[in-house]
């Protein structure tokens, strides 16, 4: 496998941020690049200055999954890199290193369909929620389900990313998840040596732990297959671009209208032994929390409570009890204790001010 690579960013509106990038991929030693843009219709200069860089620019449909299949099929090498736009590379070997090490993981997995992701360090302006970085930084170390999404770049063969039929489009949210899950069912995810940088702004502006409680939300309800709700919260997630401090509200009141009008008495309470069942299947979770808190995993690697978890604790409750007992407790807190809380603090405190590099939705 030879030391090319396709770099396919997809881009709105990031004429602060994506330059930035152009420079660290500029200087990139022992790899050829092809490096491609594809814009969903930017209204800034982010096209003009990144021009300089000469890259291959796609104009494509909004929606970042679509534009990152147009930039697929303008790319022509055998490797596939797709980064974010606030991604920053401050190690000039990180690429050519990332492939070498993706090369040998060919040879002991016996197949093509290796795909490779970065752990990330985020950029932060403030000291704020040190801990909740760290563990949010540490997960993505691991190749667990739903640790791995487009933040820490997706690096694999452009035969397997072909096999798999690109990203979705059906949707305009979660496409990097969704193509995270299918390459974990039908090959192997590793874990690249390096660092990638991505922005930290989106948590520090809309607040970290908001932010974290929605992801959540929107992982349980997809997993789980409940749509409904992603077409009630379509219109809230798109407008939330243009806010700053993240509104929790809106999400709640969309989840308890899809459990009242859509599900019904009877399918709420199926869908909500899923989400529980789902919960219990990430329990593991809090276990690495509490690594995260006592360090154990900066002093020895070693991960203690995780390694509690797989061993003892996910086999015993692995069932349908702790499953019901789970969807009580589950039920109990997101409904009874989180949804009323932000009606109320979010009615008193909406608004906030937008960040200077925002993730495009």
């Amino acid at each position: 496998m030879g030391l090319n690579l396709s770099v396919i960013i997809p881009a709105l509106n990031e004429q602060d941020c994506l330059p930035l990038l152009l420079a660290d991929l500029n200087v990139q030693k022992k790899v050829n690049l092809q490096i491609i843009i594809a814009d969903g219709g930017s209204t800034d200069d982010t096209i003009e200055r990144c021009r300089p860089f000469d890259p291959v620019i796609v104009r494509a449909p909004g929606g970042r999954a679509s534009q990152l299949n147009a930039g697929f099929k303008k790319s022509t090498g055998g490797n596939l890199l797709f980064l974010h736009a606030d991604t920053r590379i401050k190690d000039p070997f990180l690429l050519s290193n990332a492939l070498e090490h993706w090369s040998t993981a060919f040879a002991n997995a016996d197949h093509d369909m290796v795909a490779g992701h970065f752990p990330l360090k985020f950029i932060r302006t403030t000291q704020n929620n040190d801990m909740s970085f760290r563990y949010a930084e540490g997960k993505t170390h691991f190749n667990r389900i739903n640790t791995t999404n487009g933040d820490q770049g997706f690096l694999l063969r452009r035969s397997f990313f072909e096999d798999l039929g690109g990203f979705d489009e059906s949707q305009h949210f979660l496409e990097d998840q969704k193509l995270a899950e299918r390459i974990r069912i039908r090959g192997t995810w590793i874990t690249l040596p390096g660092l990638l940088y991505t922005s930290g702004r989106r948590f520090e502006v809309e607040g970290f732990n908001r932010l974290y409680i929605l992801m959540g939300m929107l992982m349980a309800l997809y997993s789980t297959g409940r749509m409904e709700f992603f077409k009630r919260a379509k219109a809230i997630y798109a407008s939330q671009g243009d806010t700053g401090y993240l509104l929790l509200k809106p999400y709640f009141g969309a989840a308890i209208k899809m459990f009242v009008y859509d599900l019904r008495f009877s399918g709420s309470i199926r869908a909500w032994f899923y989400i529980g069942r789902y919960i219990r299947q990430n329990s593991w979770q809090m276990f690495y929390f509490f690594d995260v808190l006592f360090r154990t995993s900066v002093k020895n690697k070693d991960y203690p409570f995780l390694k509690f978890h797989d061993k003892y604790f996910q086999p015993v409750t692995n069932n349908s009890v702790c499953d019901a007992i789970n969807t009580l407790i589950s039920f109990f807190w997101f409904m009874l204790v989180l949804a009323p809380y932000f009606f109320v603090v979010d009615t008193i405190r909406p608004g906030g001010s937008s960040p200077t590099c925002k993730k495009q939705k």
